[in-house]
């Protein structure tokens, strides 16, 4: 049975299932999930655990023992088993065999980076347990699930803040919700449980968001110009290569270019999207896009991702994060300069010739 996270609780409270897949790559949500499920599974008499860290030298024959036996006192157990990568072969096996007896008395919870949808149909393992629990995949928050997701935070503390006030502390912790988790319990230590206003906020929280490329393409497709400015400032401060960051900017718009001649040869743009096999978690940023820009824009796009290609490689003058922003801004619908390439003319024919 799969399960949205905030579903959790109220499952919890309902039954303890002897199964559990917890699978993602935010590390808070992961270890919140794990913590409330243990948390539940003590509260129903499951009083002894064990954990099992799943590393390359990991014998799979302890977890199978593990499920097999019986805890000397008769108690019921958590058998807590944390995988760094998806299970090897010898991996997948055990976890098959587990899922076909399982014990009585335990309760197995498996902590995993994120499954893709393919990993989750392929994986032997996974169809096994699956049906036997619950699975639930973590995703990264942002926009208005983060903004929520730092409301209730704060509620927990019986602390309040405005909207402009989230939307500042979501701007600082953004990627990062450990760091959001801190920030949150730092604004309760310095003002306690009280209404805490944009001041208090940008005195007391340090800028800890983290991003990756990937942010930056989604922010530049979707035309959130202050964001993707943002991130590129965040991204050269780290150190990032400005051509890692042009490649996941043009390969969003080599993919808008794409869905926009296939619709323009007649296919509906579902089919396009299938036939360039664009996941569901990328379509609303890129059906944006769609509906915002024409071909003539995205063409020009294109031409001003060339010129920034050439400015990083050195063949023509200009700052390379520039350039990068100059491509944001026009994804964005803002005026930019035209690129070189767009407006000087083609070369006559006898100047091109080499005398010989």
């Amino acid at each position: 049975m799969k399960l949205r996270l905030e579903q959790l609780p109220e499952a919890l409270r309902k039954h303890i299932a002897p199964v559990y897949l917890i699978s993602g790559d935010e590390p808070l949500q992961l270890g919140e999930a794990a913590d409330a499920i243990r948390e539940a599974a003590r509260a129903k008499g499951y009083l002894s655990r064990e954990l099992f860290y799943a590393d390359g030298s990991f014998e799979w024959s302890r977890l199978l023992e593990a499920g097999e036996s019986y805890s000397l006192f008769g108690e019921q157990r958590i058998l807590d088993l944390r995988l760094p990568a998806k299970p090897d072969k010898a991996g997948s096996e055990a976890l098959v065999r587990y899922a076909e007896r399982l014990p009585d008395d335990a309760v197995l919870i498996v902590s995993l980076p994120k499954l893709s949808a393919d990993e989750q149909k392929k994986s032997r393992w996974f169809q096994a347990l699956e049906p036997k629990g619950v699975f639930i995949q973590v995703w990264p928050l942002e926009g208005a699930q983060l903004i929520a997701w730092l409301d209730r935070r704060l509620g927990s503390r019986n602390m309040l803040a405005d909207r402009s006030g989230l939307g500042i502390l979501a701007a600082r912790v953004e990627g990062n919700l450990l760091a959001a988790a801190q920030e949150i319990e730092k604004l309760h230590i310095l003002y306690g449980s009280v209404r805490v206003d944009e001041d208090m906020i940008r005195k007391a929280v340090a800028d800890s968001a983290r991003y990756d490329v990937y942010d930056l393409a989604e922010s530049a497709v979707q035309g959130q110009l202050p964001r993707a400015a943002r991130i590129l400032s965040a991204l050269r401060a780290e150190g990032i290569a400005s051509a890692v960051a042009l490649w996941a900017i043009a390969r969003e718009v080599r993919l808008v270019a794409a869905v926009q001649a296939a619709v323009a040869e007649g296919s509906a743009q579902d089919a396009a999207f299938a036939r360039l096999r664009v996941w569901d978690n990328r379509k609303a940023g890129l059906v944006k896009a769609l509906q915002r820009l024409g071909r003539r824009e995205v063409r020009e796009v294109l031409l001003l991702c060339a010129k920034a290609d050439r400015t990083i490689k050195g063949q023509e003058p200009g700052e390379d994060w520039d350039a990068l922003l100059e491509i944001c801004m026009a994804l964005a619908g803002r005026p930019t300069a035209p690129p070189a390439s767009a407006c000087v003319p083609p070369r006559p024919v006898e100047a091109q010739r080499v005398k010989v």
